[in-house]
This record gives structure tokens, C-alpha cells and sequence, in this order.
């Protein structure tokens, strides 16, 4: 069985067949989607204290862009955000396609290397732009690992958008920033993220094997057990 996985914004969108399937004999592997600042990273440093192996896809990006960083005088996660600039900034389209080559070779090396540890579990930490890698890295990303989607409901989105503008991390805009007459570019980005959001739902909502929301997440006294416990409640009644 397949479905059509639609990524872009606007009139441009490309369908992407993603397999509805994956491997039952292996270990537990759990590749973490959704927005910036729905809880990928929290939850993946989580499961590497528990002692999973965890991969950073942001970190990784960042050591391919590393030379380009230092060259600007920029480091971190918050480095490669300044480095891309806002999404009306003249460098920001080209850079914006720099960043996705980069994601694009690094996911692409992540799962070359799965079948070198196949006893151990994994976490994959994706970026929210993993949507827009292709249709062959997303088909084998679907088949060797179980994708777990973050959702954030409609009353989470304002978080989401304090959060971006407080602590920026890199967001591929892919044409959804469209500002205004007179307008700021932190007013552009608190009308225009909801969009980017809507856009994206549901090529996560496809890709993903199972989703969790964001707001039970949060809750004090869900732990990793809990979590591991919702994922698997799902794939169980999936299949």
C-alpha cells in the first residue's frame, strides 16, 4: 500500500510515494519529526540518558556547514540560524538550498550506516525540513526505522512561534514567508508560521507510523516509559 506524501508551498509540490511499512524484526528505531521546538531534541537526549544510541541530524548539518559558519564568525544551532538570516534577507534562498544539500547527504549517510549497528536501538533526532529530502531518503527512512510524529495541536502554535522568535533555530520557509506592506519580519513570521505548520501537517501525518501530541508530552509525569509505552500501543493497533 502507498500514499502520496506532498511536500512544497504554494503551487509547487512534489508527490512523494512513501511505503506504509515497516521492519517488525528489528530493533526499536525511532526517527523523531515534527516542528522546531515540538520536543525532538528533549526527547532524544532523553532516550541517549536511558542508553540509546542517538544521532543529531542539526549537529551533523552543522559540521558540513562548519567551514561556511566560521567564515561568518557563527557556531551552534543558533549560528546556522543566524548564518541562513531571516527569510527576507537576500542571502537567505541560497543559503536555505545550502542547508537542505546538506541535510539531504547527512540523512543520506545516517541510513547507510543503520545496518552497521543492528543490535542496538536508535534515535534519530530529524530536522523539521526531513519532509523535504526526497522520495527515495524518505521511503528508506520509513522502511528501516519507525517514524514518530510530534504533533502540535492548533492551541500549541503561539508556543511554537514564541519559541522561534526567542531562540531561533533553522526553519527552510520554502516560500511560505510572505511579508507585507509595512509589515516587520517578526510580525510576518507570527502570521505566516501557522501557515508553515498547516502546510506541513500532513506530509508528517503520512510520513509517520505513529503520532504523539505535544501536550501530553509535556506532562511532569510522562516519562520515557510512558513514551516508549504510547509508541508501541500504536504500532500494535496498527498492525
Amino acid at each position: 500500500m502507498s500514499l502520496s506524501l506532498l511536500t512544497g508551498w504554494g503551487t509547487r509540490y512534489r508527490n512523494l510515494t512513501v511505503l506504509m511499512q515497516s521492519d517488525a524484526s528489528l530493533p526499536l528505531r525511532l526517527a523523531l519529526v515534527g516542528m522546531s521546538g515540538a520536543g525532538k531534541t528533549f526527547w532524544t537526549k532523553k532516550l541517549a540518558a536511558e542508553g540509546w544510541t542517538a544521532i543529531s541530524c542539526d549537529d551533523r548539518i552543522e559540521e558540513k556547514l562548519a567551514s561556511r559558519l566560521s567564515a561568518g564568525g557563527y557556531a551552534g544551532i543558533n549560528g546556522v540560524a543566524a548564518w541562513m538570516g531571516w527569510p527576507d534577507d537576500a542571502k537567505y534562498s541560497e543559503r536555505e538550498a545550502q542547508y537542505l544539500e546538506e541535510e539531504i547527504h547527512t540523512l543520506g549517510e545516517v541510513l547507510t550506516s543503520l545496518d552497521q549497528q543492528p543490535e542496538k536501538p536508535l534515535v534519530l533526532d530529524t530536522t523539521g525540513s526531513v519532509i523535504y529530502t526526497g522520495n527515495n531518503l524518505l521511503m528508506r527512512l520509513r522502511r528501516r526505522m519507525t517514524i514518530v510524529y510530534l504533533a502540535a495541536p492548533a492551541e500549541e502554535q503561539k508556543l511554537l512561534i514564541e519559541r522561534y522568535l526567542s531562540d531561533p533555530k533553522p526553519v527552510l520557509w520554502r516560500g511560505a514567508f510572505q511579508s507585507k506592506r509595512g509589515e516587520s519580519a517578526r510580525e510576518t513570521v507570527a502570521r505566516c508560521y501557522p501557515m508553515l505548520i498547516g502546510a506541513r501537517r500532513q506530509s508528517y501525518e503520512t510520513l509517520a507510523h505513529c503520532t504523539l501530541r505535544v501536550a501530553e508530552l509535556r506532562d511532569p509525569a510522562f516519562d520515557v516509559a510512558a513514551f516508549l509505552s504510547k509508541i508501541r500501543g500504536q504500532l500494535e493497533r496498527g498492525r
